[in-house]
């Protein structure tokens, strides 16, 4: 007999009548499945089996079909009922799946149990396991490849790609797209319903050799050093001539395996600490303004990249220059990210023209409109840095927000004698600024509560990672980076080389060693700080003036002169005989006897400088806490997503044994190495860094 039941205490609902049933899933915002909603799922299905319903639709409440798994249960033993068995049962009913907004992860697994998949416009879809360390554990990597082949189902799981509904259906993942999926579905004749084969009793996919070739050769370029997109690609590839239930077997214990590992841990922690910073801008005491208007002075590359980004946005923006020939290049450098982002497929040639003409490039700071907040983006020198905020603060009304993109000077000093200095703060954008997901947010003395909600609303609407730091010299990661550089030279004078170093740490998983990185950006930059901190009068750490000579001796710039640690040909680069004699000169003078290093020597070296500087930060109160430091290591400068960030590493490898490093290496140089503070205490305790996380990231 046909009824119609709803238990509102369940993840999942139940509706009855007429021969159909259908299930929502409900667990808001996102309908994440987590316990509860395994165990509505499971309770749905018994009820359409005992029911023996003709037709049974899955839907979701809300603006989301299903988002994927509760990744904080991963850390917990899995509790029954499990997914694939629920989905085992759901794929023997006639079953259809109204994808009425995003299906991800588990959330799509669950469609793919359906034997028809319709879905909104617009809707996104994808298993992106991967990206948390994971393959897919409830058939995904087994159902998918029958459903659209190896070859696409390759590259969406082992790249954890989101496509839209529309891009689905050329793929043949859904079979429809309807403004109501939940209608659309009713519609669906049994007899067609019936007709349907589900995804496992298809034939196997045809082997695809090339294909998964293709994938696991841009998985180790996108994710180099990661286990699990090249687990799941042996998982896609097998389905080819394993039996589905092999299949399925096989990948449930490779997912419960990876989900412990360290790789999918770091994953997770760096999930949610991005999580727990973009939730941020709700956490201050006062609410965040609005910004609508702004100006950017400077339009160089940096300037120029802010521009574009704040525009993209929706924000009005006015680029300031100092004179005429200044302004026609800025002109240029916004045009031409307009004309990239065609190129890139981002934008029409029209939208781009509209873009151009919107942002307007004026000389000088008279008749500025009265915009929101004004961002200076002009060379790190802080006189003229100062000298731009005078302007900037006589020419605005003073409830404009000022921000200074410095990277590293200090900021109280730059606006000082500013009218209302509550509105002050640094917003340090990475190039390019519309590009880099970082954003470090400066707090002055003086910054409001007001001021900071409003920059972490703004880093928000421009999808970015906001991290607050406090004052001083590189703030959070340059200051890092200091150190980081500063014992890779260490090692130089001692007997490594520079393309042994960059060896070292790529293998460690950095997206490039320190001195590919200094080429790139070129070494005048860091030279020109090095002179501004005059390094080379300091008494508390040892001076190596290799790369001042670089820069002064031999006039070797990096990548863009043809010559920095590297030379340069069109062939690429290549170690330099010049630098090699320049170092080993160098080592002679300082009367060093050099020795050979051991790539894991260098990598403990190097990341044992990263984390004491970084206990120093904590100490002094320049991060809020570990996880910042985690995420603008991985998201400004390359340090490897997998490893969780250099906190995080710190954990992993334990306290005890970073107490241990430092005393050893100052056994040799006690100049370079001194135990941070607290550290001698956080072993004695057996303290991790993640306990100081625990309230900020829930």
């Amino acid at each position: 007999m046909d009824k119609t039941s709803q238990d509102n205490s369940s993840a999942v609902g139940v509706e009855i009548s007429e021969g159909q049933c259908r299930m929502t899933l409900d667990n808001p915002p996102v309908n994440v499945i987590g316990h509860q909603v395994r165990q509505g799922l499971d309770a749905a299905v018994r009820a359409a089996e005992d029911a023996r319903a003709d037709k049974v639709i899955v839907t979701g409440a809300g603006k989301a079909f299903a988002a994927g798994a509760d990744a904080k249960e991963f850390d917990q033993p899995a509790r029954p009922p499990h997914l694939p068995g629920v989905l085992a049962r759901l794929e023997q009913l006639p079953a259809i799946a109204a994808l009425n907004g995003m299906a991800l992860g588990g959330g799509l697994e669950i469609a793919l149990a359906c034997r028809i998949r319709i879905a909104a416009p617009g809707c996104r879809l994808g298993l992106p396991e991967v990206t948390l360390g994971v393959v897919p554990g409830a058939g995904g990597t087994q159902r998918l490849p029958r459903l659209i082949g190896i070859e696409a189902a390759a590259k969406l799981i082992s790249e954890g790609a989101r496509i839209t509904a529309e891009e689905a259906l050329d793929l043949g993942l859904i079979d429809a797209i309807a403004d109501d999926p939940v209608e659309a579905a009713k519609s669906v004749s049994l007899d067609t319903l019936q007709a349907r084969q589900p995804a496992l009793d298809r034939p196997a996919p045809a082997p695809n050799p090339n294909a998964i070739k293709a994938a696991r050769d841009k998985a180790h370029k996108r994710a180099r050093g990661q286990i699990a997109p090249q687990a799941a690609l042996d998982l896609i590839e097998a389905t080819a001539h394993t039996p589905p239930a092999q299949g399925l077997e096989n990948e449930r214990a490779q997912f419960l395996d990876l989900r412990q590992g360290p790789q999918a841990k770091a994953l997770r922690h760096v999930f949610f600490a991005e999580r727990a910073a973009a939730a941020r801008s709700n956490g201050f005491e006062a609410a965040p303004k609005s910004l609508s208007s702004a100006v950017v002075v400077g339009g160089g590359t940096m300037g120029a990249g802010i521009a574009y980004a704040l525009d993209s946005i929706g924000v009005t923006t006015t680029l300031v220059e100092v004179d005429t020939a200044a302004a026609e290049r800025a002109r240029t450098n916004i045009d031409k990210l307009f004309d990239e982002g065609v190129k890139r497929g981002k934008s029409t040639p029209e939208e781009a023209k509209a873009g151009k003409s919107r942002i307007a490039v004026r000389t000088g700071y008279k008749a500025l409109p009265p915009v929101d907040i004004a961002i200076e983006a002009v060379f790190e020198e802080i006189q003229v840095k100062r000298a731009v905020f005078a302007a900037l603060d006589a020419a605005l009304p003073c409830e404009t927000i000022l921000a200074t993109n410095t990277s590293y000077l200090d900021v109280n000093r730059i606006f000082e004698g500013i009218r209302a200095p509550e509105r002050c703060l640094g917003l340090h954008f990475f190039s390019p600024a519309h590009v880099m997901k970082l954003v470090e947010i400066i707090r002055t003395n003086n910054t409001s509560q007001t001021t900071l909600a409003s920059a972490f609303a703004l880093a928000a609407r421009l999808r970015k990672v906001p991290v607050e730091a406090g004052v001083c010299d590189g703030f959070i990661g340059n200051r890092i980076l200091t150190a980081y550089r500063q014992v890779c030279d260490i090692m130089l004078l001692d007997g490594a080389m520079p393309w042994q170093v960059d060896s070292a740490m790529v293998a460690f998983g950095m997206a490039m060693g320190p001195y590919a990185v200094q080429d790139l950006s070129g070494l005048d930059i860091a030279y020109a700080n090095r002179q501004r901190k005059t390094l080379r009068d300091t008494q508390d750490a040892r001076h190596v003036p290799i790369a001042d000579r670089m820069v002064e001796d031999l006039g070797r710039l990096g990548r863009k002169t043809g010559a920095g640690w590297y030379d340069y040909t069109d062939d690429g680069a290549r170690p330099s005989t010049q630098v090699a004699e320049l170092v080993e000169t160098a080592s002679k003078e300082a009367g060093c006897q050099r020795r050979a290093f051991t790539d894991d020597e260098i990598v403990a070296r190097a990341t044992t400088a990263m984390i004491c500087e970084s206990l120093h930060i904590l100490h002094e109160g320049i991060a809020r806490r570990p996880a910042d430091i985690d995420l603008v290591l991985v998201h400004g400068y390359g340090f490897p997503r997998w490893r969780g960030g250099i906190m995080h590493h710190a954990d992993r490898i334990g306290f005890e044994e970073v107490r241990d490093r430092v005393r050893r290496y100052a056994q040799d140089d006690p100049l370079s190495w001194r135990l941070p503070p607290d550290l001698e205490q956080r072993v004695a305790q057996g303290q991790a860094l993640a306990d100081l996380n625990q309230e900020k990231t829930e």
